[in-house]
């Protein structure tokens, strides 16, 4: 059966108002730190995006009760009642989400013990959770794998550790913050991600009761207190959504305002976006991105974590650049193996080479490594419509760009996957007035 299937007749500009709601990187991990509350929390600003229905399935499945107004965008959640779940139930409803590996923190302080099931996710890399295991081991907790996957438990309870990262991963700084914050005694985490929804997880913590201090190099202390509190909070924008919509409107040569798009979380692709010859209007409630006319400029960006170039911004920009006059090209530094999506755009007549080595910039930790992550774009190149597959959530949506840009029809299979990270992208599409039909 045909995992989603859209036909996307392209060649017509992107014009019109979508917008943007709480990102997907902070919701659903906001939604797991409401386990440590005693009392309820609310949290605003709540896309309904798949990844927040396998959250809040996996909450319920701990007796955690849960009210979402779809509409507002406002989530109430009350873990007054923790209790453990089946292994069996977390498996089936997990799926290939990896916000499992999360709860593990939390369950410990609340019931002693954890289980995950095997972890999915999307197929950009090798993504371990030995950071994650690793970080629960250094804490006190004992890690037993088991057939169906992974049952932790904390016999003498979690206690504050030393933690320094060799990369600063966002999954385990998240795994050391929602540890942390209750157990026993000082934690210093260096190495540390500080991306926005890092920072805003911390905002949320601190509500609860937390204290967290971070230090200008990365480094982050928690010291653990006895019980924490639930949260009202307003998730940040999703400057990921937010820059997919910027790339997509200058790729089809269109002029597309994004509604609760903020300019000081997204200031490093906006420096970019006008780089390549973008235009942005940034205003009180959003920002307004277009193609002003005549011919985008080839650059030289590499990927790198906050305050670099983000990697989820790297996609959608790549099939924009395929329109650019003369040689780009863009070394991914976050994960090895991001390039995968470039084939189906040069099926579509894109001229792009992927490389081994570490082009453009400094050399990185991929480049004595047998993979391929840097990409050098020739261009303007037209596109034409194909039949192409969705490889993982932001190669999809640029996938979904390209067919957009391109003359002729594309079908394009697999977009259930991008139900996970663009809240009403059916719905946003035609908005923009863009010619697409559902076909599956």
């Amino acid at each position: 059966m045909v995992d989603g299937l859209l036909q996307v007749h392209g060649g017509r500009p992107l014009r019109g108002e979508i917008t943007v709601r709480g990102a997907k990187n902070l919701v659903p991990k906001a939604m797991v730190a409401a386990l440590l509350g005693r009392t309820p929390s609310v949290l605003r600003n709540v896309p309904l995006i798949r990844d927040v229905d396998v959250v809040s399935g996996l909450l319920s499945l701990h007796g955690v009760s849960i009210d979402y107004d779809q509409t507002e965008g406002i989530l109430s959640l009350d873990s007054s009642s923790v209790e453990s779940a089946h292994m069996a139930d977390i498996d089936a409803h997990a799926g290939s989400s990896r916000i499992p590996i999360l709860f593990c923190g939390p369950l410990l302080h609340r019931l002693g013990e954890a289980f995950i099931p095997d972890l999915g996710g999307c197929r950009i890399g090798d993504r371990p959770i030995d950071y994650h295991l690793n970080i629960l081991r250094s804490f006190g907790a004992v890690v037993d794998k088991q057939a169906m996957g992974i049952r932790l438990t904390a016999p003498h309870g979690l206690h504050g550790t030393v933690i320094d990262l060799p990369y600063p991963s966002v999954g385990a700084t998240e795994q050391t913050l929602l540890t942390a914050v209750r157990a026993e005694g000082l934690t210093e985490l260096r190495g540390a991600a500080i991306e926005p929804e890092i920072m805003d997880l911390v905002d949320v913590l601190q509500k609860m009761g937390a204290i967290i201090s971070v230090d200008t190099d990365r480094t982050i202390h928690i010291e653990g207190v006895d019980e924490l509190v639930g949260y009202t909070h307003t998730a940040l924008p999703d400057r990921i959504e937010a820059a997919s919509w910027a790339s997509a409107a200058l790729a089809t040569h269109g002029d597309v305002f994004v509604r609760g798009a903020h300019q000081s979380d997204m200031t490093t692709f906006l420096n970019v976006y006008r780089k390549v010859g973008g235009a942005f209007d940034v205003r009180d409630d959003g920002i307004r991105f277009w193609h002003p006319g005549g011919d985008l400029k080839s650059l030289v960006v590499e990927t790198n974590v906050h305050p670099g170039f983000m990697t989820d911004w790297q996609q959608p920009l790549v099939v924009a650049l395929t329109q650019a006059d003369g040689l780009s090209i863009v070394h991914e530094t976050v994960y090895e193996n991001r390039f995968g999506f470039t084939s189906a755009l040069r099926k579509m007549g894109a001229t792009i080479q992927v490389y081994r080595e570490c082009l453009g910039g400094s050399a990185c930790r991929f480049g004595q490594r047998n993979f391929y992550h840097s990409a050098v774009i020739s261009g303007p190149t037209p596109l034409h419509g194909a039949d192409i597959e969705v490889p993982d959530l932001r190669g999809g949506f640029s996938h979904l760009i390209a067919a957009l840009a391109a003359e002729g029809t594309s079908r394009v299979e697999g977009i259930n996957l991008i139900d996970r990270g663009y809240e009403h992208f059916m719905s946003k599409l035609a908005a923009l007035e863009a010619d697409v039909t559902r076909l599956a």
